[in-house]
């Protein structure tokens, strides 16, 4: 029996898929196009797409265990439920969905309340699964190194509310330790979510002020002008994406991202270790100088 993984080849799905390679797991990895997936050896590449039901029911064949994570696309939510009721009917005993932290607190939000709609699907039918709700990802900040080191700003309208983000290193470490746990086990196991957020609470300006630090002149926070953050999303984005993006970052200026209350001491203690932070993400990218 395997473990298939969904989203095999983007940033978590790529990191998941090499965990569990290393632990020897059996993996099967859902790819369009499975002649051009750059996968690991021993993990099989399986034709299919969300959308493809028949592709889908294909790929679930001799699967014990499922990791669900979905795109930011229009019909995000409708992948989410066929996947999850074919994952049903194929019996598959684990799941691990890749959900998003305050999924139902942003309820404006289309792409997180879409999510929470999954999760409610998951605990109307007691689905064995667990739900990692992930914060910002650092890393998304390294797609905007051009206007940080080029023109001496910090684009992400963050705000002061505090943002505890997450290193996806860490997401995928969490994630695949859940599939695991849950693939080897005797039976299915209880539901559980998990928060996964890093240990500090930063904002647009405690960003700016590591970005200086590391660069040795000056970084300043862009503001917090949803306008025009819209505006720049919207030349290499869909109208509809750009817009979500705006409706995030106005709740997340309102409401901030931290996680419950003991959800990074839990992490670390799953994970061993430390979590990583913002600052070593920083350092890493450019091998850049922070203290």
């Amino acid at each position: 029996m395997s473990i298939l993984v969904t989203g095999a080849t983007g940033t978590v799905g790529s990191l998941v898929v090499q965990r569990l390679a290393q632990q020897g797991a059996e993996v099967k990895a859902l790819v369009r196009t499975p002649a051009k997936a750059a996968l690991p050896a021993g993990v099989t590449a399986v034709p299919g797409d969300l959308t493809d039901v028949a592709s889908l029911r294909r790929a679930l064949t001799s699967v014990r265990t499922l990791f669900l994570l979905n795109a930011v696309v229009p019909d995000e939510l409708t992948q989410a439920l066929v996947m999850l009721n074919l994952a049903r009917d194929a019996g598959v005993q684990g799941i691990v969905y890749l959900s998003v932290i305050h999924a139902d607190l942003y309820s404006n939000v289309p792409h997180f309340t879409g999510k929470h709609s999954v999760e409610r699907m998951i605990e109307r039918f007691e689905l064995p699964a667990t739900v990692l709700r992930p914060a910002y990802f650092m890393q998304n900040d390294l797609q905007a190194r051009g206007a940080i080191e080029g023109h001496g700003v910090y684009p992400m309208p963050l705000g002061s509310a505090g943002v505890a983000m997450i290193d996806v290193r860490d997401i995928a470490d969490i994630a695949a330790s859940e599939l695991l746990r849950r693939h080897w086990a005797a039976d299915p196991l209880p539901r559980l979510t998990l928060d996964l957020a890093g240990p500090d609470a930063l904002t647009a300006a405690s960003v700016a002020a590591l970005w200086s630090e590391a660069l040795q002149r000056e970084v300043r926070p862009a503001g917090d002008d949803l306008e025009s953050f819209e505006q720049q999303w919207a030349h290499f984005a869909p109208g509809w994406m750009a817009y979500d993006m705006r409706l995030m970052m106005a709740a997340i200026q309102q409401h901030g991202m931290k996680p419950a209350e003991g959800s990074v001491q839990r992490l670390e203690t799953l994970l061993g270790r430390p979590l990583r932070r913002y600052r070593d993400m920083v350092r890493e990218s450019g091998q850049l100088k922070l203290g």
